[in-house]
């Protein structure tokens, strides 16, 4: 069954994604890559306020972790030092890692127009991405299993022409509605659910071959399932033979693992301690979608603490607390945010425990019941010493660990990941951010905690003469050093604050007549739009005040 999105209210309208992407494109955050070649799936470009946003959001995971970590269950800060391996390593390190050989996707093609599909994620996609499925289930009510036979025919012979050319009951309604009939007339105390139905419609020869499932492209019936290994790779050198060949990181992850021997042989660090990361890796995605949620090329910042076998699960619930402490604290809602621990036939092989911290984007929608549905945020990870073990084996290198702490005890640490997709999270906060408000001028504002907002401040000159501009880039250049702050003196004063909202400033703080006559300014603040006049010489306090709360 498909996620259905609940009636918007005038109290709290429903968030839709087209409107978000659209903004994204319009306000310079983030642009498809290669736009004006027609883009290319998967990959992104992030624009003048996308790539402040990222980088605001990098660096307060970097504070959070290496400049200034949390206090541990000792009460003592934890310890993390930082690392920024190569995005390409000898192959041999996919190979340990298990990615050459396991790291791969169910995949389903269709036959008639070439379109690929994660099998697993099949249904979903038809439901809330394909055109025709979307048009299709508008001509049935689908809740009360009641099939509109006249009403399918015509869109078979109409609509679905264009929409589904490849769908069987396009192609022969007749004898596809036939089948869909002895069905219901067969079992009428069984009602038909939506993916039953969707699978009849997509099936000409149902006796020999039993119900197809349709590709959401073009309606034609897929291929059975096959393995698609999601590494991307290049060549080295002149040759580009299968000896040259090596691959795009896939993780940030692995790069720490294969550096643990270097950082504790040159760094004053002892177990329990962190290294973390951030950077780019790469996944050859069958279906990339849901705007940067699934893409190509992402970012992502991760951590690997390295404990004593004995305190793993102490150190796993500390990581699971302190990581969702830092998405509140940047201002995602507690009922937008999910802890899901994995059930024991859900981990991966490497991973004794594994909780995930999900979002509710707009494009999850509701269940049938109105329930919030989720996309992964984060993983907290258990991974054993699975992976120090892999690259011990295959490097021929001791990863042990003498511990002068427990008496000399050799061990191989056990390591807790927390693992967060840094672009995922350039979205969860655009999309918390987003607020429908149809009282002001731009419709929308970006309600970004200040910490994370790309612009903290914008000086406006409420006119562009008698002194205005001269007073405005004063304050301006007094406030840059330290913040991110934007001088606007173009337009008329309303269309300079919807702007400033759209992008999700903070605090506005106007020059105006009564500025020359006593250096004070008028301070708008986003979210309420209440006004106050505070001294010029107080701008910067004020400021520094806001961005501690």
């Amino acid at each position: 069954m498909p996620s259905t999105q609940a009636a918007p209210t005038p109290e709290t309208p429903v968030k839709d994604m087209k409107d978000i992407v659209a903004l994204c494109k319009r306000r310079g955050f983030v642009f498809p890559a290669s736009d004006i070649y027609g883009g290319i799936n998967g990959f992104w470009d992030y624009g003048p306020l996308g790539v402040e946003l990222k980088n605001n959001l990098r660096d307060l995971w970097w504070k959070r972790m290496v400049t200034c970590p949390p206090i541990g269950p000792d009460g003592h800060p934890v310890q993390i030092v930082g690392l920024d391996s190569a995005i390409i390593q000898n192959p041999k390190v996919w190979v340990a890692s298990g990615h050459v050989g396991g790291f791969s996707d169910p995949m389903r093609k269709c036959p008639k127009c070439g379109h690929f599909v994660r099998a697993d994620h099949l249904w979903n996609i038809l439901f809330s991405e394909s055109e025709w499925v979307n048009s299709l289930l508008q001509v049935f009510e689908p809740h009360t299993g009641r099939i509109d036979t006249p009403a399918i025919m015509n869109w078979a012979k109409g609509k679905g022409k264009k929409l589904a050319p490849n769908l069987a009951v396009v192609k022969d309604p007749e004898v596809v509605m036939s089948f869909l009939a002895t069905r219901v007339n067969g079992q009428p105390n069984a009602p038909l659910e939506i993916q039953e139905i969707v699978s009849h419609l997509a099936t000409a020869q149902l006796n020999a071959t039993g119900l197809q499932d349709p590709c959401p492209r073009c309606g034609g019936a897929l291929e059975g399932e096959s393995t698609f290994n999601l590494l991307m790779h290049t060549y080295l050198g002149v040759s580009a033979t299968e000896d040259d060949k090596a691959y795009l990181r896939g993780e940030t992850a692995q790069g720490i693992f294969i550096n643990y021997k270097n950082v504790m042989d040159s760094s004053r660090v002892k177990v329990p301690f962190g290294i973390a990361q951030t950077g780019k890796a790469f996944r050859n995605e069958v279906t990339p979608r849901n705007f940067i949620f699934r893409s190509r090329e992402f970012e992502q910042m991760e951590m690997e603490f390295f404990c004593h076998p004995s305190e793993a699960n102490m150190w796993f619930d500390f990581w699971v607390s302190e990581r969702k402490k830092f998405w509140e604290d940047l201002g995602l809602k507690t009922d937008n945010l999910l802890m899901r621990e994995h059930e024991a036939d859900e981990l991966v092989f490497y991973s004794k425990r594994t909780f995930d911290i999900e979002y509710h984007f707009p494009f999850n929608g509701f269940d049938e019941k109105g329930n919030k549905q989720f996309g992964e945020l984060e993983g907290i990870a258990y991974r054993t010493d699975y992976d120090l073990k892999q690259h011990a084996e295959h490097s021929g290198q001791r990863l042990d660990y003498l511990d002068p702490e427990r008496d000399n005890e050799r061990y191989v640490p056990h390591v807790i990941e927390p693992a967060a997709g840094l672009t995922r999270g350039v979205l969860a906060l655009l999309c918390e951010a987003y607020t429908i408000d149809p009282s002001r001028p731009s419709g929308v504002y970006l309600n970004f905690h200040p910490k994370v907002a790309p612009k903290k401040a914008a000086i406006l000159p409420l006119m562009a003469k008698d002194g205005h501009p001269e007073k405005a880039e004063k304050l301006y250049m007094e406030l840059r050093e330290e913040f991110a702050v934007d001088l606007d003196i173009k337009q008329n004063i309303g269309k300079r604050y919807a702007r400033q909202d759209e992008i999700g400033t903070p605090f506005c703080f106007t020059i105006d007549g009564q500025t020359m006559e006593d250096d004070t300014v008028t301070v708008r603040e986003r979210n309420t739009m209440a006004q106050e006049r505070i001294a010029m010489s107080k701008v910067a306090d004020y400021l520094r005040e806001k961005m501690r709360a």
